[in-house]
């Protein structure tokens, strides 16, 4: 059974904004807090942002600043908003239970590159 659907990933250049969003199943979504992930070739995953379910964010250093996480209730979704983006940023984004973890979705692709 799917737990996770991303999507909204794309190509944009340094200082560009996209979004990501996952879709969570209702349970999920309603009593687990959610992480954004993400890993670039050659890379380990690394969680990037989190929100619990009262909407407490959190964010790795590297991101802070320029990365937004907020949950929609009305989609059972989590949202990414990641602006003045950086060729660094390029990896594919997974999003996941940090409360009880599942297994991965196929993620979705973000790409900075000039």
């Amino acid at each position: 059974q799917v737990q996770f659907v991303e999507s909204g990933g794309g190509s944009v250049k340094p200082g560009g904004t996209l979004r990501v969003s996952c879709v969570a199943s209702a349970f999920i979504f309603r009593f687990e807090s959610i992480g954004w992930y993400r890993q670039a070739p050659g890379n380990e995953r690394e969680l990037v942002a989190s929100i619990t379910t009262y909407g407490a964010p959190d964010y790795v250093d590297s991101v802070k600043d320029r990365f937004t996480i907020a949950r929609d209730s009305a989609k059972n979704s989590v949202n990414l908003l990641m602006t003045g983006l950086k060729p660094e940023d390029t990896a594919v984004y997974y999003c996941n239970s940090i409360t009880n973890p599942k297994p991965w979705g196929r993620g979705t692709q973000v790409t900075v590159s000039s």
